[in-house]
């Protein structure tokens, strides 16, 4: 590998790289936001079909994921890069499928509704590994400073966060009509038509960002000749992955951080339409969630520097557990019928979640570079590539749990009101679950991924050794 200007990267590098997750997130966030209650409540799906459309799909991606990391890993790099071209020209396609999977046919069956949902749902997940697993790899190779890439990290992240305001923000004050009762009262109904208008427009934003995402970004570090020369084997890569102990220990960690704000972010939609009876205040819980993030952004590269990137997300999956535990615990008090209260709570909990959130694409190019070093080879997109499968896997245990779960509450997406038994066991699938998920994240990180501060300074001694000696 080229050691020459590998690093030094500027503010447009920084700015550029968060466009990328910035243009995903704009669709992909409508996903976890309002992908489920468009198909129980436009398409009038049943919840059992809807968890086995989230279960094939993933099926689907164990093919497809490894696959598409295998063929990026094969080409040899083009005049722009390894990964810029793959991003950008995945994301025209990506903004369409996003418009489709939310757009509701007139005059179609039950069944109809489905296949439509099935395709469309399908295509959408492939354009986005299309765009995701390149650009997932792209931060490796704009810097090879530990520093710059926990820097990039937290750019992603703020990136992220941004792409995921209008659908947890602006979208609930928008997109919901008011319906109103035989009896003389009102109710809050989800309105398909504004629904798809508003996600046209997010398809629109979303290309615009992935071509500025390829403008400002530069591909800095380079495979060796040698690798160059050399022929991609997709079994031997596979045979490393699994060596590669740090590098499972954070798929499942990651598995479970997007399973968690996944399923947090559709039940909470549920929970303040319809135990508090508020939706539009669903759109605090996302500025609760990432408020916290201004706050440690100033000082995180302090905080990595003194205590470790392992270190301080240990401490924060922690203490956010113990505050969903919190959540879980007052929903057999009256406290539980305060929905400031509970804000204030998400509030405390995104504190304690913001540590991971900001570092876990840095701790991923730590373990990539740990698989450098096992196996003299830099494989970026089979890497991430199976990284990115077992966070679909977290996906698909919310997409389907959620339907599950609410048809086992016995949620009926056809009723405008629902019944009171299933109001109040909607509060505890709000809080239980995600507490367990950040009890499991807590174990997994703490002592599974071994990667500490001490353990990264030691890998990188030796990875330097290794690439002066090839």
């Amino acid at each position: 590998m080229t050691t020459t200007a590998t690093h030094g990267i500027r503010a447009v590098d920084k700015f550029g790289y968060a466009l990328g997750d910035l243009g995903g997130t704009l669709t992909f966030s409508l996903v976890s936001s309002f992908l489920t209650m468009f198909y129980t409540d436009i398409l009038g799906l049943t919840t059992g079909s809807i968890a086995v459309l989230m279960l094939v799909a993933r099926i689907w991606d164990a093919v497809n994921d490894p696959m598409w990391g295998a063929f990026v890993d094969s080409r040899r790099p083009t005049r722009y890069g390894r990964f810029r071209p793959y991003i950008f020209g995945a994301s025209i396609p990506l903004a369409v499928g996003a418009f489709l999977m939310f757009w509701k046919i007139p005059g179609l069956t039950q069944t109809q509704y489905l296949i439509f949902a099935y395709v469309t749902y399908i295509f959408y997940g492939m354009m986005y590994t299309g765009v995701n697993i390149p650009y997932g790899s792209l931060a490796s190779v704009i810097t090879d400073d530990g520093l710059e890439r926990s820097s990039l990290s937290m750019w992603r992240s703020v990136g992220a966060g941004i792409g995921g305001l209008p659908a947890q923000i602006l979208l609930p004050l928008l997109v919901y009509s008011t319906v109103t009762h035989s009896d003389g009262t009102t109710a809050k109904v989800l309105d398909g038509g504004k629904l798809s208008l508003a996600v046209g427009c997010l398809s629109v934003l979303t290309v615009v960002a992935f071509a500025l995402h390829f403008k400002l970004t530069r591909e800095r570090v380079t495979v060796s000749q040698k690798q160059l020369e050399s022929r991609y084997n997709f079994l031997r890569s596979l045979r490393m992955l699994l060596k590669n102990k740090p590098f499972l220990a954070l798929c499942g960690v990651s598995m479970l951080l997007i399973c968690f704000q996944m399923y947090t972010q559709t039940v909470y939609n549920y929970l303040f339409k319809n135990y508090y009876e508020q939706p539009g205040l669903y759109s605090v819980v996302t500025v609760c969630t990432y408020l916290p993030m201004a706050f440690f952004l100033p000082v995180m590269g302090k905080l990595v520097r003194r205590f470790g990137k392992k270190e301080i997300c240990t401490v924060g999956i922690a203490f956010a557990a113990a505050v969903n535990i919190v959540m879980y615990l007052f929903g057999f008090t009256a406290l539980a019928a305060s929905p400031y209260l509970f804000l204030v709570l998400v509030f405390f909990s995104g504190a304690g979640q913001t540590f991971l959130t900001l570092e876990i694409w840095a701790m991923v190019m730590d373990v990539i570079d740990y698989h450098e070093l096992l196996s003299g080879r830099r494989e970026e997109s089979t890497s991430y590539s199976f990284y990115s499968f077992m966070r679909k896997i977290g996906q698909t245990a919310a997409g389907a749990g959620v339907p599950a779960l609410l048809g086992a509450i016995g949620y009926d997406g056809a009723r405008v009101s629902q019944a009171p038994e299933v109001v109040g066991k909607l509060y505890s699938m709000a809080t239980l679950v995600p507490a367990v998920i950040l009890v499991c994240m807590l174990l997994l990180l703490a002592f599974g991924y071994r990667l500490s501060k001490r353990a990264l300074e030691t890998m990188r001694q030796d990875l330097e050794k290794a690439r002066e000696s090839a």
